[in-house]
């Protein structure tokens, strides 16, 4: 099996945004290849919406990720397992409320001579080995993230961390057996909780994202140990998403940013929810960085938006710009299946459409309560042919 061509900042980049009606439904993507417009082999990472709970027991991850690598083996000349070790699926669980079901999807192959070219969209990857059990939501996970984000912003030509907007990481969580396990050799798991384990997954993740894009002051960063993971909430990410799930063992790692010399007919940026309903950060963000008004503009917004990418999360103080909230307290529907229906709806209100990458449980990706968000976004064909 061949490895994942590399192109550095020389990439073009097409996003494909496909409606499913179930977690196994890939026939949108062969609809996509008959007509021409899709090249499996070119695909370099997939992220899905899926309808299952989000929580230690959402099986729609795993038939995802096993659907679309048994699609991509026979276009890449290897067995499903390969596919999907050489192709970056990240698979989040979870579509309440107005949310609905899809998978984005990257291509990459070499810039074209024909195109325009500038400081436009370019996608990288990277795993990380297999963690052990006692190694989740510890440093031994921050690090291992941080060299993956790495790797990943090498393989997208990205030198400068200022052009990174976002970074997707899907990370392992602790089930009854593998807690077993560890306690089976002597070693102590960070919790015996699955359910808390991916909040510890997810948090030293996200930690790993911040050092490696150097978001932390150098105090902080020394300072990074064990403990740090869901206690210092000063610690966070800007640009980080991560997503636990029952289906790996390992991370996997996508980062989109911006770099010069790439032909992609997309841009990108990203903004910060304070909370879950800041929606005038995402106006902000369309206004500042795309010349566009989600009111005056909802026709264009509509057309040129390929995707919002957001992190959310019930906020741990139980309160939302000083009034209560019960996300916490519910004992029928998890606090992270609430914050992704309010989130989402919050900004499908904004974008117009329904079909949004909205990713529950947010430790250390944004400030508590809030989360990162960043638009993928059509460049013009005015601007186009001007570029």
């Amino acid at each position: 099996m061949s490895e994942l061509p590399r192109f550095g900042a020389a990439q073009h980049v097409e996003v494909f945004v496909v409606p499913c009606s179930g977690p196994g439904d890939l026939s949108g993507v062969q609809a996509l290849v008959e007509a021409g417009r899709l090249a499996p082999a070119d695909i370099v990472a997939v992220m899905g919406k899926t309808e299952g709970n989000g929580c230690v027991n959402d099986y729609t991850r795993e038939y995802a990720s096993a659907s679309w690598a048994a699609f991509l083996a026979p276009h890449l000349g290897c067995t499903p397992a390969e596919a999907e070790a050489r192709v970056g699926l990240v698979m989040s669980g979870g579509t309440e409320g107005v949310l609905s079901p899809h998978f984005t999807v990257f291509t990459r192959q070499p810039a074209r001579a024909d195109a325009p070219r500038g400081k436009r969209l370019v996608v990288g990857v990277a795993q990380t080995r297999d963690f052990a059990p006692e190694e989740l939501g510890r440093r031994a996970q921050i690090d291992a993230t941080a060299d993956a984000v790495r790797a990943a912003m090498a393989d997208a030509g990205i030198a400068n961390a200022a052009d990174m907007h976002f970074v997707q990481v899907k990370c392992p969580l602790l089930t009854a057996t593998r807690v077993q396990d560890a306690l089976g050799r002597g070693a102590a798991p960070v919790t015996r909780d699955t359910y808390e384990s991916m909040g510890y997954s997810r948090g030293a993740s996200a930690l790993g994202i911040a050092l490696a894009l150097d978001e932390l002051d150098e105090e902080r960063a020394a300072a990074l140990t064990d403990a740090a993971v869901l206690s210092d909430w000063r610690a966070f990410s800007a640009r980080a998403s991560a997503s636990s799930g029952i289906e790996l063992l390992n991370n996997v790692v996508v980062v989109l940013g911006e770099a010069e010399g790439a032909t992609s007919p997309y841009e990108i940026a990203h903004t910060v929810m304070r909370d879950a309903v800041d929606a005038a950060a995402v106006r902000t963000l369309l206004r500042e960085r795309f010349d566009l008004d989600a009111d005056r503009d909802a026709d264009a917004v509509r057309e040129r938006l390929v995707n919002l990418l957001a992190k959310s999360e019930a906020d741990p103080t139980g309160t939302v710009r000083g009034a209560r909230h019960t996300m916490l307290n519910d004992s029928d529907i998890n606090a992270t299946r609430h914050a992704r229906a309010a989130v989402g709806a919050v900004l499908a209100s904004v974008a117009g459409r329904t079909a949004l990458y909205v990713s529950g449980g947010a430790e250390h990706q944004g400030p508590p309560g809030g989360g990162p968000v960043a638009a993928i976004m059509r460049i013009p064909l005015a601007a186009e042919g001007a570029s």
